[in-house]
């Protein structure tokens, strides 16, 4: 049994998967310019991850009340907050940003930030082939995501070696280590989301 069109769950998890790709494709084209930039940048992410939590809020207490769900409330409750934790690291990110005062995102960063932004689009699009009961469609999706979060595996590995042959400022190499280490958390986020899409295609498709 898959949703329905319509069905009030479905609304609410493409809600979730939206904002999501919005503040993903927000974090991704924000420019760092100045110092200034960064509280701007910080701030912006907090409102979409109080958007999500908010949303995240609403299906926990319909879950609450609804006596049948169109899949198992347990996947409904793993999607909805695995997606939340790529916002949530997202955020986090963001506010690492402006603590360390990193303006200048180097390579290894926009690789990282590539990739997630990528992966919040498969979550959306993933999301609404759930909505329109196309379930078997949203393998290759949930297949995408793992691929960029392998990626990103690949990504720390070089960072953190580049890091320590280039950088000699001890205080600096924990900064970078810090924001390429949380990157590299948020793809392992976003591959969760993919697994639990898979956990859903088995039980329902």
């Amino acid at each position: 049994m898959a949703f329905k069109k319509k069905d009030k769950f479905a609304v609410q998890l493409g809600s979730i998967a939206l904002n999501l790709q919005e503040a993903a494709v927000y974090f991704a084209e924000y420019k760092l310019v100045a110092t200034s930039d960064l509280k701007i940048f910080s701030n912006t992410m907090k409102d979409y991850e109080t958007k999500g939590d908010a949303f995240v809020h609403d299906i926990i207490q319909d879950l609450n009340k609804a006596f049948i769900t169109p899949i198992e409330r347990e996947d409904i409750l793993a999607l909805t907050m695995s997606m939340d934790d790529v916002l949530d690291g997202l955020e986090h990110t963001a506010s690492m940003f402006e603590m360390y005062g990193v303006v200048n995102a180097d390579s290894y960063m926009l690789e990282f930030v590539e990739a997630i932004r990528l992966s919040a689009i498969e979550i959306v699009t993933a999301v609404d082939l759930m909505a329109n009961k196309k379930l078997l469609q949203m393998r290759e999706h949930a297949i995408k995501i793992k691929d960029y979060e392998s990626k990103c595996d690949v990504t720390l590995r070089n960072s953190i070696k580049n890091l320590f042959a280039v950088e000699k400022d001890p205080i600096r190499i924990i900064q970078y280590k810090d924001i390429y280490e949380e990157l590299e958390e948020i793809a392992d986020h976003c591959q969760k989301v993919a697994n639990t899409f898979e956990s859903i295609i088995m039980k329902n498709a």
